[in-house]
């Protein structure tokens, strides 16, 4: 049986309707061994006040591609560079947006806390934990229990994780970010047997990490080859 065509949202005037096109990004980090998530408070309206995730308008004249809008964003209104970016999902329709029917292509990305400015200093923008968001405008809520659901599906047999690290980390840094993404404790030998599977990380010669009252630990880094690619694990960990 053939379905129905879905029905225009109640208290939305007939057509014809402007189409915006803009670019959403969930940017994530690790503090404190919480997941974190940047949002901004619009100073103009719709939803005038509220915090929401940095976005923007597509610029045709400047950006080349939508990936290229999302790195502006954030590089205008967080600040940050991201090492790691990717595309999560188009986000479209008449009732998203109260301007007009509007297409929003959304990303992800991870940036260690050792790579980002002094966000909470700053006015307008807070880090907070991915489990303790206020109400969000647009469909911004969806968009950010999209890409936590990308994210924890995809760190279970691949590196990414490792973004939220600095350059360089030790082991056991490595597995709290894991741990902190996946929200569950991950047993210590098997998770460095999953790392050693992977042969992403190289040790950085002649450098240790001391870490107080335990004895120092080894330091490692990405290998080269997987710093713009991710490691993948043929089974879960």
């Amino acid at each position: 049986m053939a379905r129905a065509a879905p029905s225009r949202p109640v208290d939305v005037p007939e057509g014809p309707y402007p189409v915006l096109c803009t670019v959403d990004v969930v940017l994530l980090t690790l503090d404190a061994g919480a997941l974190r998530v940047l949002l901004l408070r619009r100073d103009h309206p719709p939803y005038a006040g509220a915090w929401a995730l940095p976005g923007g308008y597509i610029h045709p004249e400047e950006d080349v591609d939508a990936r290229a809008a999302a790195f502006r964003v954030l590089r205008a209104k967080a600040g940050a560079e991201s090492p790691y970016l990717e595309q999560l999902a188009t986000f479209s329709g008449l009732a998203r947006d109260p301007r007009g029917w509007s297409v929003a292509v959304a990303y992800y990305a991870l940036v260690p806390s050792s790579l980002l400015p002094a966000c909470e200093a700053l006015p307008g923008m807070r880090w907070l934990s991915v489990d303790e968001l206020p109400v969000l405008p647009f469909d911004h809520a969806e968009i950010v229990r999209t890409a936590l659901e990308r994210l924890r599906s995809k760190s279970m047999y691949s590196s990414l994780p490792v973004y939220l690290c600095g350059e360089r980390f030790t082991l056991p840094q490595l597995q709290a970010a894991y741990e902190a993404v996946l929200g569950e404790k991950l047993n210590k030998v098997s998770f460095r047997r999953k790392m050693e599977e992977m042969a992403m990380l190289e040790p950085v010669e002649g450098v240790l990490h001391s870490g107080g009252a335990h004895r120092p630990a080894q330091l490692y880094q990405l290998k080269p080859s997987y710093r713009r690619n991710l490691s993948l694990l043929p089974r879960g960990l």
